[in-house]
């Protein structure tokens, strides 16, 4: 098992930038695969970034592609998510997600573990 914190979030004004960090506990987290998804008000849950188990492999919607980099360091039992170009849109609460696994995950309902959130704020 597995528990995720996240943190980094805040209000920025649209073109910023923000790294959102999720701090993981437990002795296997090379064995996880991770993602970071995003909920705005009134709306599902939508994946954001999804990332393998060695950082070899990762996925992006199509709405952050060369705006958003999702990175991790198994040393430290971290994943990133560096955000630029931040756009109105991109207001929600972000959450980090972890299952095991060595295959590239990219959908909401593979995902077992999740953190709390935090909440990114893009004012125009």
């Amino acid at each position: 098992q597995v528990q995720l914190v996240e943190s980094g979030g805040g209000l920025v004004q649209a073109g910023g930038s923000l790294r959102l960090s999720c701090a993981a506990s437990g002795r296997t987290f090379s064995s996880y695969a991770m993602g970071w998804f995003r909920q705005a008000p009134g709306k599902e849950r939508e994946i954001v970034a999804t990332i393998t188990w060695s950082g070899g492999s990762t996925h992006y919607a199509d709405s952050v592609k060369g705006r958003f980099t999702i990175s991790r360091d198994n040393a430290e039992n971290m994943v990133y998510l560096r955000m630029n170009s931040l756009k109105p849109e991109d207001t929600a609460a972000y959450y980090c997600a972890a299952r095991r696994g060595f295959e590239l995950y990219v959908t909401y309902s593979d995902y077992d573990y999740w953190g709390q959130g935090t909440q990114v704020t893009v004012s125009s």
